[in-house]
């Protein structure tokens, strides 16, 4: 699958409202994984606002050591971030343990984006993105941590194009196929979308802070109000915190009680399945 830079050059500059990260673009037709392609681009001095971009992935890396099956046709991106100045824009540091704040971000700046375009796109706790109840992409954040702050965060994403998918996934073309419509016409434009969507949540983040951040990402959850089962106690799904956590609110049984006990559960304790989005 041939790549245009310059349609995709056109697209961003076209699509932009920040110059938030100076976006430097790197294309390959296939590489072992794009998150590892980048941090070796970043250990010979490449800067933060790095991409590198394939459309096929041999050795994908996903949440939690998974191996993410990255076919081609697909759209395999990473983003380069540091923490620090960029072009007179200050990035707030970042503490270790709150790195989901940056897949947060992610995920809700790509859905925000897709929806503008009028893909109704919503987001699985943690990580994915979903569409009509099934999973269209997912997000892997990985950090270098100094004294407990992060100092350069990867993003890396993984968007269903025209590749291949299991039951649970869908592809965007596929699902533009039984629309009236066709938001997002080629490859080149899905990539401008994702690569904004990044930028805008990562400028509210730094700009508005993470409380706005949450809200927003909560207005996107395909998750709240879900039931979920926690040591055979029944709970429902009312929120995350700052550190990723699921926020469950269980039910205790007591009626006396006059405070519904609630529990944090931390990414990858629990599996939420995929079910059909009302967002």
């Amino acid at each position: 699958m041939e790549f245009d830079l310059q349609n995709l050059e056109a697209a961003l500059k076209a699509g932009r409202k920040y110059t938030y990260l100076p976006f430097s673009l790197h294309i390959f037709e296939s590489v072992s994984s794009t998150n590892q392609t980048l941090w070796d681009l970043l250990n010979q001095g490449a800067i933060s606002g790095t991409v590198v971009i394939a459309t096929q992935q041999t050795a994908g890396r996903g949440q939690w050591g998974r191996k993410w099956i990255s076919p081609a046709g697909g759209l395999y991106l990473s983003v380069a971030i540091s923490f620090d100045k960029l072009q007179g824009i200050y990035i707030p540091k970042i503490e270790a343990t709150d790195s989901y704040q940056l897949t947060f971000a992610t995920a809700w700046g790509i859905a925000f984006q897709l929806r503008q375009c009028g893909v109704n796109v919503g987001i699985k706790w943690p990580n994915d993105l979903v569409l009509d109840g099934r999973k269209l992409g997912g997000i892997l954040t990985e950090t270098k941590v100094n004294k407990g702050q992060i100092t350069q965060a990867v993003i890396g994403v993984g968007i269903n194009w025209t590749n291949s998918v299991p039951e649970t996934g869908i592809n965007l073309e596929s699902w533009q196929a039984s629309q009236d419509f066709r938001p997002i016409p080629c490859l080149e434009m899905l990539t401008s979308t994702v690569l904004l969507g990044i930028e805008s949540g990562m400028e509210c983040l730094s700009q508005e802070g993470v409380s706005i951040l949450l809200s927003r990402y909560l207005d996107l959850l395909t998750n709240m109000g879900d039931q979920v089962y926690v040591n055979n106690l029944s709970g429902t799904v009312v929120g995350v915190t700052p550190q990723g956590n699921l926020r469950v609110d269980l039910e205790t049984g007591d009626t006396k009680e006059q405070i519904t006990p609630e529990i944090y559960i931390e990414p990858g304790t629990i599996s939420l399945g995929y079910h059909k989005s009302s967002v």
